[in-house]
């Protein structure tokens, strides 16, 4: 519903931040919101979470670290504290990096995630969080050779693996 918010920083705490947007305060959760300076005016992109008993504002001031928390909350278990922990703990890229690499132990260090959890976000969201939307690079035949392993059966995680160290190669046949 709403997508970000521009204003100035008022105040923060531990886990959230008051950002003024034209006179209206909004209390927005965040990780590590003690790096914003207070009334210097930021952009935070935002997802809005509904609860029985309250609406939460969750914030991020990259639209990489907002597509990653939307990802971490769709597996079962992990709801937006536990996500919001866990990118306060550690950066987008080494999150991606354990997740598409299967390191359950790296994601179990994070605060909240357990080996269940650990396991369950690797399973859901591997090869998920790479992007897979570089047709245009690829000369025809690596094309043709991607679809040809995707009619096998394999994964585009495993593809994706492959296709790195074929797309320095020039020339070659399918």
């Amino acid at each position: 519903m709403i997508a970000f918010i521009k204003g100035k920083v008022v105040s923060y705490t531990m886990d959230s931040v008051i950002i003024d947007n034209h006179g209206i305060g909004y209390r927005i959760y965040m990780p590590n919101p003690s790096t914003l300076v207070l009334n210097d005016e930021v952009v935070v992109y935002t997802y809005q979470h509904f609860r029985e008993d309250a609406q939460l504002l969750y914030g991020f001031l990259s639209q990489e670290d907002h597509d990653l928390f939307v990802r971490l909350i769709s597996v079962k278990g992990i709801g937006p504290k536990i996500a919001a922990n866990a990118l306060a703990a550690s950066d987008t890229k080494s999150i991606i990096a354990a997740i598409e690499n299967g390191d359950a132990a790296m994601l179990r260090q994070l605060p909240g995630i357990g080996p269940k959890a650990a396991s369950q976000i690797v399973l859901d969201l591997k090869g998920k969080l790479v992007d897979h939307s570089e047709p245009q690079q690829f000369d025809e035949n690596l094309m043709d050779a991607m679809e040809a392993l995707k009619s096998l059966g394999y994964k585009n995680s495993e593809i994706n693996a492959v296709i790195k160290d074929l797309k320095s190669e020039k020339g070659l046949s399918v």
